[in-house]
């Protein structure tokens, strides 16, 4: 064999050949062999001028037109054999768009020569030259990064490379270094010109060149790594192939039909493609783009800073586009379109559209990628007529778009339902399906619609779409574990879509000052464009779908996380920001039909802001930083997105639980209801997103700094300048995740929660929270969360760890807050006179809440000498005093009036001609009155019970009592005993007798008599009435009938005297 001889596999210079013990493993190893490591570079190559990118592409042009005739395009097809060698197959070219580099290893006889001498005249190895060697690395090197082989004409493929003519000796010359550096553009514009059919591998252009791009990088790399001298002539050759690889990317996206008509790629497109009207340069790279980092050619893979010399192809290439004239912004405005066309088409994450396969990942991971990849074509995309809506006020923002409405299909309520229940069904898909019929374009819908980012957030998971619901019909004939693995892997799809939002929005927000101020202004006109989001039916021609709001809340909380729970941030926070209109945009407006309700209407008195404005607050967004910005908008965003969706959950399960309860009360099985069944299904779909564990405990979080920051403001008239929906939707919030899902406590910060609610119950606040039934719900929340489980009544049972304080040792809030122990019982007392005004069926539990937390604290020392300050204010105890009779009278005379009707109710229901004796109707409205008879005797009866608990520990001191035997209330705490003992003796007693679920009400009145029997020596203690004796004597008669002591008997009778 002769060494000279390329295609010899015994080569003893081969550095592929397995034979040679000492052949480098590497190759800038093997070009160390090649030189010798004498440390002198190659020869320069002849004609390799260096010429601009500008000049180039003229070249490029004009060759292409010159050479489009005259030079013929071999056909690999045509060319290569029957049946390629088993080495063809294995090793020969890489496997299309691999990126990974051929093996070392690769044998010499893969690169053929065509005009190789017969081997009696070939030289040895000892005399070949050190430029044939290098000529010869050079094909290796080549046939890895572009997958071409080339030569003089006549020559044949190899493997699946492509085989280019190149018969220009200033380009290639394989006595002399064999490739140029020129030669790479005239071997890129050879090979770019043919078309899949002629090449081995139906590929996009794009993608080849991106491909190209990496593998450059790639053997850059690797020979750099070598210490060989004279590597520089192969390094120069690779970095053009990385410069020709952009250069043409980006002369193809500029000019579509620069490689002529795309037969094969235009097939694809009519099939089915993004967009057919979208260019094909253009359409190859959004293939690539939503295919990301997962594409083999991994065109986002790299740095994202030009110049970096390892920077992405996409960065590349968007920097190559930035350098010509309005180049990026021609190039990714079609990009945008095509995105948000294929966006238009989903509905949920669930998704994908049939004629791409691409979900809402992937048209997200191609915005992010060029947002990311070049702060150019960021600017390019929030300036793009899709990002804004038209401004408040212009022509355009008063048309008026028409849109068919959804067809509704035809209520199939089962073939034993009646005419009530299908009018049911048809009412509740009108609701849910009914559609707009034409909204502004300046207005929720609109920003639904017909903006990028309201795309975007649109897509979520609505429970009434039937891609959700269907994961979740039959629910009460399925297994509980699937039903909770379908839950789950759609809150992870959840999660991962609003994480790339997230990605999508700091791209942007990190893309400049322009991008920065675009991103807030759309966020801005989404809270402005759906304030009415929190009505109990909202209009649907103005507002946006609540899963966009859902969405966007939770988006604007990531965006916030970098300050949550971060106390000297949190300092940074400008509550100037909320008085100035100018710089949220009309978010919080403090006027008009739109008017955000403050917590107190103090005054706008110039408040000074951290920028330095005596004046009062700057109208100029750019004056406030980002934290403050990002802080109030998170606040409205769940203001109007995280509650209605909770109000909204709470509704359909109440619902669920009704119509199981009327079925099961009409003898039937609920099962087999189809309303019930229909609105069952609803619940469990609305529980994947209204009962997210992680999105509840971030809105803890985020509350918890909302605390912070408000217990940081030293001046009262700055609290009453916050709104007030700040803190009710901080109470509304606790109050759902303790009923529905009280794990998400654990972990969550709650500490400032609980001092910011104490300071606004205090009598000092008492005129900045007017509002009586926020008032009301802020006692709520210290009965839900912070009153230990076992001093209370309530269901669920709340971890000691949440109303425990850590930093005290574990001790409950209430004890161990000191402004706690200094002002909640007095706060508490005033409270419950307070609650007087939030409705007649509302005021029954907050003063059963209120009256469970006053005999917690009454029962600790830590809150004794709060109690004892009661005595120093005899006119606020005597209004608390008359409230608490007045509800004693109210709730007893409501309970002796409802116990009869529930008894003759309850004995009519068991009768035997109950079912044959009344109609269908009959029956569903008498049982309606009883169940409504039944819950108010159950909201009166603890009430009851907790009112007279409350005497009884009040009167245990001496100094209460001696404000009960006060000239004004002593009358009227007899009146009301006479008028409770008349109700239970005698004959009517009986009446009273029914059976509940709840105790029995004769135990609810176990501590009703506010005097002290002696029950040994059969006649009743004197009165200590010295003000009453008159009014006494009536009641000691009663007391002495024999009727009443048999019920006194029965009773546990308390002393409060």
């Amino acid at each position: 064999s002769d060494p000279s001889d390329p295609s010899d596999p015994s080569d003893p210079s081969d550095p592929s050949n397995p034979s040679d013990p000492d052949a480098p493993s590497s190759v800038g190893g093997w070009i160390g062999s090649v030189f010798g490591g004498s440390g002198t570079s190659p020869a320069a190559v002849e004609g390799a001028e260096s010429v601009s990118p500008a000049e180039m592409r003229a070249r490029r042009l004009a060759r292409m037109t010159a050479r489009a005739a005259a030079t013929p395009s071999f056909s690999a097809e045509a060319e290569r054999p029957e049946k390629p060698s088993k080495k063809a197959r294995d090793g020969g070219g890489a496997v299309p768009m691999d990126v990974d580099p051929v093996p070392v290893s690769e044998k010499a006889t893969d690169v053929a020569m065509p005009d190789a001498k017969p081997a009696v005249e070939r030289k040895s190895a000892a005399g070949r030259s050190s430029e044939q060697k290098l000529a010869r690395w050079k094909e290796i090197t080549v046939r890895r990064v572009l997958r071409v082989c080339y030569g003089s004409p006549g020559g044949r493929p190899i493997g699946d490379a492509t085989y280019v003519v190149l018969d220009d000796p200033r380009t290639y010359d394989p006595c002399a270094g064999g490739l140029t550096v020129p030669g790479v553009g005239e071997l890129f514009s050879n090979r770019l010109s043919m078309s899949g059919l002629e090449t081995s591998r139906r590929e996009s252009r794009i993608k080849y060149l991106a491909s190209s791009y990496r593998s450059a990088i790639e053997e850059i790399r690797s020979v750099q790594a070598g210490s060989a001298s004279g590597k520089e002539e192969l390094v120069a050759m690779l970095h053009e192939v990385r410069s020709q690889s952009v250069s043409y990317a980006a002369s193809f996206l500029v000019v579509p039909d620069l490689f002529g008509t795309e037969t094969e790629d235009t097939a694809t497109t009519a099939q089915g493609g993004p967009d057919a009207s979208l260019p094909e340069p253009a359409r190859q790279l959004v293939d690539l783009l939503m295919a990301g980092s997962k594409a083999d050619c991994g065109i986002t893979i790299g740095s994202t800073k030009p110049g970096s010399g390892g920077e992405c192809f996409l960065t590349a290439l968007l920097e190559e586009l930035a350098t010509q004239h309005d180049a990026l912004a021609e190039v990714v405005g079609p990009i945008i379109d095509c995105v948000l066309e294929q966006m238009k088409k989903l509905d949920t994450v669930l998704d994908i559209v049939s004629a791409t396969g691409n979900d809402a990942l992937a048209c997200l991971a191609a915005l992010t990628a060029l947002a990311i990849a070049h702060k150019g074509a960021a600017t390019a995309i929030v300036r793009h007529g899709s990002f804004l809506l038209p401004p408040e006020g212009s022509r355009m923002a008063e048309e008026t778009v028409v849109v068919n409405p959804m067809p509704l299909p035809p209520p199939d309520a089962g073939p034993g339902a009646t005419q009530r229940q299908r009018n049911f069904l048809r009412q509740m898909l009108m609701a849910m399906g009914g559609g707009r019929m034409s909204y502004l374009k300046r207005s929720g819908p609109a920003l639904d619609r017909d903006t990028l980012l309201g795309n975007a957030l649109r897509i979520g998971l609505s429970p009434e779409k039937e891609s959700v619901l269907s994961h979740f019909t039959n629910i009460t004939n399925r297994p509980p574990s699937e039903v909770t693995a379908s839950r789950d892997s759609m809150r992870a799809a959840i999660r991962t879509h609003r994480k790339a939002i997230h990605g999508l929005l700091m791209a942007l927000l990190k893309s400049g000052k322009d991008c920065r101020l675009s991103v807030m202004k759309w966020v801005a006109d989404a809270l402005v464009l759906n304030v009415g989001a929190t009505a109990m039916r909202p209009d649907k021609s103005k507002v946006s779908n609540p899963q966009t709001l859902l969405n966007l809340a939770a988006v604007m909380f990531r965006l916030s996380e970098p300050f949550i729970d971060n106390p000297a941030k949190v300092k940074n926070i400008d509550p100037n920001f909320i008085r100035s209109e100018g710089a949220h945009g009309g978010a919080f407006r403090s006027s008009g039909d739109d008017a955000v309700t403050r917590l107190a209407d103090s005054t706008d008195a110039a408040v000074p802001d951290q920028s330095g404005h005596p004046e009062g607050p700057s109208p100029n967004p750019g004056d406030y930083n980002f934290i403050t910005q990002c802080f109030f908008f998170a606040a409205r965003a769940l203001h109007l997105g995280l509650g209605p969706s909770s109000a909204t959950h709470t509704t359909v399960v109440r619902q669920a639980f009704a119509l199981r309860h009327r079925g099961g009360a009409n003898g039937g099985d609920p099962a087999s209801d189809p309303r019930f069944q229909h609105v069952f299904s609803l619940q469990f779909a609305g529980e994947v997103t209204a009962v997210d564990p992680e999105l509840l405990t971030d809105a803890l979080r985020f509350y918890d700094t909302l605390s912070a920051f408000m217990l940081g403001m030293k001046r009262s008239e700055v609290v009453g300048t916050m709104p007030e929906h700040f803190m009710d939707d901080m109470c509304e919030h606790v109050t759902f995740v303790t009923r529905f899902h009280a794990e998400s406590f654990v972990g969550a910060p709650i500490g400032n929660m609980f001092r910011l609610v104490v300071r606004l119950l205090s009598p000092d606040y008492a005129q900045v929270v007017r509002n009586y039934n926020l008032r009301a719900k802020l006692g709520d929340t210290l009965y839900n969360v912070f009153l230990p489980s076992d001093a209370n009544d309530r269901h669920n049972d709340i971890p000691p760890s949440v109303y425990c304080d850590p930093v005290m040792g574990g001790t409950p809030y209430l004890l161990s807050d000191p402004s706690a122990q200094s002002t909640l019982a007095p706060s508490l007392l005033l409270l419950y006179g307070e609650v007087e005004h939030t409705g007649f069926y509302e005021k029954m539990l907050h003063r059963a809440h209120i009256a469970s937390l006053l005999r917690y604290l009454w029962h600790s020392t830590e809150h004794r000498g709060a109690f004892q300050k009661i005595t120093q204010n005899k006119a606020s105890f005597i209004k608390f005093a008359n409230g608490l009779v007045n509800e004693m009278n109210s709730l007893i005379s409501s309970v002796m009036e409802k116990l009869p009707q529930i008894r003759d109710t309850q004995q009519q229901m068991v009768a035997p001609d109950w079912m044959s004796g009344h109609t269908d109707e009959e029956r569903e409205r008498i049982t309606s009155i009883h169940d409504d008879n039944e819950n108010e005797v159950k909201r009166a009866l603890p009430l009851c019970n907790k009112t007279l608990q409350m005497l009884e520990f009040l009167n245990s001191d001496q100094a209460i009592k001696g404000l009960f035997l006060l000239d004004e209330l002593c009358p009227r705490l007899v009146n009301m005993l006479m008028h409770v003992l008349n109700k239970l003796v005698g004959s009517r007693r009986y009446e009273l007798k029914v059976e509940l679920c709840s105790p029995s009400p004769l135990r609810h009145f176990s501590t009703l008599t506010a005097l002290s029997f002696n029950k040994t020596g059969g006649q009743p203690r004197k009165l200590q009435l010295p003000a009453q004796r008159n009014a006494a004597r009536p009641l000691l008669h009663l007391c002495s009938l024999r009727k009443f002591s048999g019920i006194c008997q029965r009773m546990c009778v308390f002393r409060i005297l």
